[in-house]
């Protein structure tokens, strides 16, 4: 009999300790079912996802051809290798032949891959230049790329002159692990992209800051969104749908944050999503005249702090890394004149909002700041405050109080 010593003991206790521990995680972590992504990819999908455009199913047919030529290469050059080295052994009597050069086998091993070349290089040829042919759209869509949202802008056809911002829309608390994961998890946003079935959708991509890409695998469609630079490229969705997608591009820290999130409607439903924007962009073309309430620009200030502000000064206003925090910012607390040509033209690595935000967002936004955690300025800034900065006149004393 074998009598173990207490040190070993105590070895056997801190493996099994370990091994019921590891045990333990598994079990955890399968019991939360992962499903596939609505309009993403599927659990443990291999190939790509089912193709929605005829580019889609091109590169599809494409992808397939090539895997199936490098498949009948594969098997050719290594069967010939692995028949001659157990046909031909020494053990069997074979001698090595000897000769210097032979002009059939280098006629042969030269036309081969040209004509393998050839056969790849044609339809793939044909695929890139379909892909770039944007003639004669019926929707013209401008993409820009920001860190790390996407701006979309309707430039020509049905719905000209919608214009929005996508932000990602998973809870800070799912991606810090402190609840459990959705099925959408980081492919979410608060204003998807919204197009017609069966319509030519031109997509002309650029950037604000650094190089983005967007991307939709189910379209087919991948361009780079290069600042200073316009891109173009198309989709035609033949089916309706919700389809998802992200930045290629690294861009920043927040790279793995700004889905791309597509939603394909009937045409019905597109008139109808088009003059519901449009009555809201009717509506708003005259609330800069209005005089807002504190409360009512704190309540539209925090929606516009979550979408654009929240990514880099924190929900609590703490700032992280080298963004400063808001909560006692000497600059939100300092003359608002100063606060306000900050959020219009940007410093630093603080963006410009001028071109992006309307006024009502802009003013919103910086009562809400001006008067949120241990912000208390009692500053209320309107929205026509904010049109005259935008013309060269400062505002040298906001509207104070919480009336109109």
């Amino acid at each position: 009999m074998v009598i173990l010593g207490k040190e070993a003991m105590k070895t056997i206790k801190r493996a099994f300790a370990g091994m019921l521990a590891a045990s333990t995680w598994l079990v955890a972590g399968t019991a939360q079912a992962i499903n596939d992504a609505p309009g993403g990819p599927a659990v443990n999908q291999l190939n790509f996802q089912p193709p929605v455009t005829k580019i889609a199913e091109e590169l599809y047919g494409l992808h397939t051809m090539m895997l199936i030529i490098c498949a009948v290469i594969f098997v050719g050059v290594f069967g010939v290798m692995c028949y001659s080295i157990i046909v031909h052994r020494k053990s069997k009597g074979f001698k090595p032949a000897h000769f210097h050069e032979s002009t059939t086998v280098e006629i042969i091993w030269t036309v081969v891959p040209f004509l393998i070349v050839v056969l790849m290089a044609l339809p793939a040829t044909k695929a890139v230049v379909a892909m770039k042919d944007t003639s004669n759209a019926d929707l013209t869509v401008k993409v820009t790329g920001y860190q790390w949202k996407w701006g979309y802008d309707y430039v020509k056809g049905p719905g000209e002159g919608i214009s929005f911002l996508s932000t990602l829309t998973t809870p800070r608390s799912m991606i810090n692990g402190k609840e459990p994961i959705s099925d959408t998890y980081l492919q979410e946003v608060d204003y998807p992209l919204v197009v017609p079935v069966g319509q030519k959708i031109r997509i002309i991509t650029t950037a604000a800051d650094v190089v983005h890409s967007w991307y939709v695998p189910a379209f087919g469609v991948k361009q780079d969104a290069i600042p200073g630079f316009t891109r173009e490229t198309w989709f035609k969705a033949e089916k309706v749908g919700t389809y998802r997608g992200f930045c290629t591009e690294l861009c920043g820290k927040e790279h793995a944050y700004m889905p791309v999130v597509v939603e394909v409607k009937s045409a019905d439903d597109y008139a109808k999503w088009v003059a519901d924007e449009q009555k809201k962009m009717s509506a708003s073309a005259n609330e800069p005249n209005k005089m807002y309430t504190m409360d009512e620009l704190k309540e539209q200030g925090a929606k516009v702090y979550a979408a654009n502000c929240a990514v880099c000064h924190q929900p609590s206003g703490k700032g992280t890394g080298p963004f400063p925090a808001l909560d006692g910012s000497a600059v939100v607390k300092g003359p608002i004149a100063g606060h306000l040509d900050l959020v219009l033209n940007g410093k630093g690595q603080m963006p410009a909002w001028g071109p992006t935000l309307s006024d009502v967002e802009i003013a919103s936004v910086i009562t809400f700041v001006s008067n949120t955690w241990d912000n208390h300025n009692g500053v209320v800034l309107q929205p026509r405050q904010v049109a005259d900065a935008r013309n060269g006149k400062v505002p040298a004393v906001a509207v104070v109080g919480n009336g109109a």
